[in-house]
């Protein structure tokens, strides 16, 4: 409606004419609806429901729709979205009640008894809706694994590339001692094979851990009955590293690595 008379006066205005309008002519209706109209600016169909019947409150206030998830869900639904590596709604809904659960175990995430009430209740459909937003600015595809500078400087090696090598030349790798599972703290073998003649040598490490390679490689450079002239290694973080590559260099050693 217009606003150049009053709330108060547009609705005393529909009462009357609202009167006038249900007992007129259809003539006469014409030209009270102009009548209508002209004084208080609004469309023609919406006047007519007006004067059939609609009172002036619901014609003033607009209907508000009841928001039954908040910010304070879309907050926590993010968290838990990033946590779970960015998944679809449906499997980020079937992961709900374990991966809600495990974040609060490991004070991650706390949440208010209502939102994490209606976090678990929230559909995988309305996920989505409530995540586009944030999905729109991530980029959704995998982020390439860039190579990290110390495996640039190390050349690769395959066993083809060996020739007839000299003794000295060594194949170095982890052996693990926690027996059909990988939980828990247990003992690590480096073992390093001299590849012209076989000769192993092993050194107990209490960590796959790069200092401990160094450490460890110390122990075996006394206990082979050749110098070492170069080791070679599969891509493992604990071999592909600075610490590592600086002491071959100390060293004088060849380093090389595997293809990944």
């Amino acid at each position: 409606m217009s606003d150049q008379i009053s709330k108060q006066t547009k609705s005393e205005l529909l009462e009357v004419l609202r009167q006038r309008y249900q007992h007129a002519a259809k003539i006469d209706k014409t030209k009270i609806l102009d009548e209508f109209v002209a004084v208080a600016g609004c469309h023609r169909k919406h006047a007519i429901r007006l004067l059939i019947g609609g009172g002036p409150t619901s014609a003033v206030v607009p209907a508000v729709a009841r928001r039954t998830y908040d910010e304070a869900v879309r907050q926590a639904l993010i968290v838990l979205w990033e946590a779970a590596d960015r998944i679809c709604g449906k499997r980020l809904k079937a992961v709900l009640p374990s991966l809600v659960a495990a974040l609060e175990r490991h004070g991650h995430l706390a949440l208010d008894a209502t939102v994490r009430q209606r976090v678990l209740a929230v559909s995988a459909a309305t996920i989505d809706r409530l995540l586009a937003a944030v999905r729109s600015h991530t980029s959704s595809r995998k982020k390439r694994k860039t190579a990290t500078k110390p495996s640039k400087e190390i050349p690769v090696r395959t066993f083809a590339d060996y020739g007839d090598p000299l003794p000295g030349y060594l194949e170095i790798d982890f052996v693990s001692h926690g027996g059909s599972s990988m939980q828990g703290v247990f003992l690590w073998s480096l073992v390093a094979t001299d590849v012209c003649t076989g000769w192993t040598e092993a050194v107990a490490l209490v960590a796959r851990e790069q200092s401990l390679v160094v450490e460890g490689l110390e122990v075996l450079h006394r206990q082979f009955p050749v110098p070492i002239l170069g080791i070679d290694s599969d891509n493992d973080s604990a071999f592909i590293n600075e610490t590592l590559l600086t002491y071959c260099q100390n060293q004088k050693w060849e380093f090389t690595r595997s293809r990944a």
